[in-house]
């Protein structure tokens, strides 16, 4: 399904997408750009997969895009995705199979975005942040100045885009980049694993993907559309095999055992 530079595995119902060009501390070429939006379809269009877990391989997250490889397509607007895969800035309709990210080492650019359209954010202590379009003479143009303003605040955001600075995992804590930090990388991705297997172990695969649903629209389109939504989706969701067996479960005192149906 790939070329090697994004690796997957499934552990159970989850997908483990990892970024696997470590020679070049991960910097994203348009193989692995095409890798990732091959894997981010596999998560998004397999019934079997209910979370996905996205980290890297190496001593870094990612160096961010490999200009000289990326920049002649994005400079004459040829760069493009893969028919049978997804927009790896995930910006292409809905998505609605949960996504935990991992950042450790670098988390350049591009990383930061990538953090961003993951619905889940952890980080290893250590881990150094820094989107630095502008001293390159471009700007982020892979979802940071749409997400992060939202995510952390207008001021937050525009004191990281506008200048480039690097920062650390407590500020990116502070900030609402990421929701914890882990002690180093190897707990940062066992962290990342465990909250996805609990995602995909233990909720019902229908609630969580109107769950994500819900809070897209009320997001992408207002309170109001999202509202109107509210009552007709728990009907249906209070009609299926899962809800049943969430109620039974509850009366038995004993786990539910969800089948995403």
């Amino acid at each position: 399904m790939t070329s090697g530079t994004v690796s997957v595995e499934r552990d159970g119902h989850v997908l483990l997408i990892g970024l696997n060009r470590p020679h070049k501390r991960n910097s994203f070429d348009r193989a692995m750009l095409t890798d990732l939006s091959r894997a981010y379809a596999l998560l998004e269009s397999d019934p079997e997969l209910r979370a996905g877990v996205l980290f890297a391989h190496g001593d870094h997250f990612t160096a961010g895009l490999d200009l000289v490889d990326v920049g002649p397509g994005v400079a004459s607007g040829e760069l493009a995705f893969p028919e049978d895969g997804r927009d790896p800035f995930r910006f292409d309709g809905t998505w609605t199979t949960p996504l935990v990210a991992v950042a450790h080492g670098w988390c350049m650019t591009l990383g930061i975005e990538l953090l961003l359209a993951a619905d889940i954010r952890i980080a290893a202590a250590g881990t150094r942040f820094t989107q630095m379009e502008v001293l390159r003479g471009i700007y982020p143009f892979g979802g940071a100045t749409i997400r992060l303003p939202r995510e952390a605040g207008w001021g937050n955001a525009m004191r990281w885009l506008l200048t480039g600075d690097e920062f650390d995992a407590v500020e990116a804590h502070r900030i609402g980049l990421v929701q914890e930090i882990a002690d180093d990388a190897t707990a940062a991705l066992a962290r990342a694993r465990e909250i996805a297997q609990r995602i995909a172990e233990r909720a019902a695969p229908l609630g969580v993907r109107a769950t994500l649903a819900s809070a897209h629209l009320a997001r992408d389109q207002g309170e109001a559309a999202a509202a109107e939504r509210l009552a007709p989706v728990v009907r249906e969701l209070f009609a299926s095999a899962d809800a049943a067996e969430g109620v039974q479960s509850f009366i038995e005192r004993r786990p539910a055992r969800f089948e995403g149906r």
